[in-house]
């Protein structure tokens, strides 16, 4: 294992910060993956899946088994584990900005395209060896002005040329879910059946760039705007597949589970020849795919206490009662009805909502949204 150190801009005299890379496998071989945990830093279930999956990476590693290389980011946002305020962990959003850290990350397709619009043959390998090069040259041009800016410079220089990108999150309670783009789900089905995954939420496009889709979706884009600039259609794989992980809700704690996890993502790379065995046999995948446009907020009218009829994982339908809001001042209870078919996949920790607030989360089948489909 090589770990490496990435320091980030200072934002005051005598106030440095640096990110931390663990490095297996042989360093610029491929395939490659890049696997970060936490990028919200108070998501802490992915942290102690890092850690577990450290342990088993570095056996591989000493045994001779892993082949191409695999980048670990056990910590992926040292800015959002420093933020607490009166006592409270705050790791969604830089409170510097108030930018959420899981958004907003650079589109180097345009930069990649002066880069490679030249030198594209007729030899896909090379193709792609050519644009991830000029991936990496695109990212590392990229300006860093702050250094929450300089941190996901960092962290997308990490992943944009990797064959897996894993980033891997929580929910304030929830099942095991993900999110993917619709083009990469038959590479992402078996780790979705690996990690036992309630629900799998598919987009093209999900708006505000958020890390998974900055690394995955630069291949299409890349192809159509080759294909526009040359005026011939360009054809480049789909080269990256990104998945974003929420393992369950923040205190969905234990070994067992990140145990049980970090199992579920090595036989996934054994999948993917990162491991020199046969890969174990797929369990039955628990549902199908869902798009992202089909997941549903539960808005609460007013404000008042939220008193749950149904537990996250929950088959619901439209109009079946899924929690009670009550308002202790004016002494009356407000029905909270699933707004679609579903499932009850994610839902609020905090039991007092106040009004328009987000109290829970419904995947169905139908495509009704548009535009933003990620939560702040």
């Amino acid at each position: 294992m090589i770990l490496q150190r990435h320091r980030l801009i200072s934002p005051a005299p005598g106030t440095d910060r640096e990110l931390h890379s663990l490095h297996f496998g042989t360093p610029g071989a491929r395939p490659k993956a890049t696997i970060q945990a936490s990028l919200h830093a108070d998501e802490v279930p992915a942290l102690l899946v890092a850690h577990h999956l450290r342990r088993r990476l570095a056996e591989l590693e000493d045994r001779g088994l892993l082949h191409g290389e695999v980048v670990l980011v056990p910590l992926a946002n040292p800015i959002g584990l420093s933020q607490r305020l009166l006592q409270m962990h705050h790791g969604r959003f830089d409170l510097a900005s108030g930018e959420n850290f899981n958004r907003h990350y650079a589109d180097v397709v345009p930069r990649v395209c002066e880069l490679v619009a030249s030198q594209l043959g007729r030899d896909v390998d090379a193709n792609v060896t050519l644009v991830r090069a000029a991936l990496r040259g695109a990212c590392n041009e990229l300006p860093a002005e702050t250094e929450l800016q300089s941190l996901r410079r960092v962290l997308l220089g990490l992943a944009i040329d990797a064959d897996v990108v894993l980033d891997l999150h929580c929910d304030n309670e929830a099942v095991l879910h993900l999110y993917t783009a619709t083009e990469l789900w038959p590479e992402v089905e078996p780790l979705a059946r690996l990690l036992g995954a309630e629900v799998s939420l598919l987009a093209d496009q999900s708006g505000d760039d958020p890390f998974d889709e900055a690394c995955s979706t630069v291949w299409p884009r890349l192809a159509a705007l080759l294909s526009q600039r040359l005026g011939k259609p360009v054809r480049l794989p789909a080269a990256c597949v990104a998945v974003t992980v929420e393992f369950r809700g923040e205190t969905d704690v234990s070994h067992e589970l990140a145990a049980t996890d970090a199992d579920a993502l090595i036989e996934y790379l054994a999948l993917r020849g990162f491991v020199a065995r046969t890969p174990a046999s797929l369990p039955a995948l628990k549902r199908g795919p869902t798009p992202l446009a089909g997941s549903i907020p539960l808005l609460a009218p007013h404000g008042g206490v939220v008193v749950w009829a149904r537990e996250p994982g929950a088959t619901v339908r439209r109009g079946e009662h899924v929690a009670d809001l009550v308002d202790p001042l004016g002494g009356h209870v407000t029905r909270l009805e699933s707004p679609a078919d579903g499932v009850l996949y994610a839902r609020e920790s905090q039991r007092f909502a106040t009004a328009g607030r987000r109290v829970a989360k419904i995947a169905g089948d139908e495509a009704v949204r548009s535009g933003r489909l990620l939560s702040d």
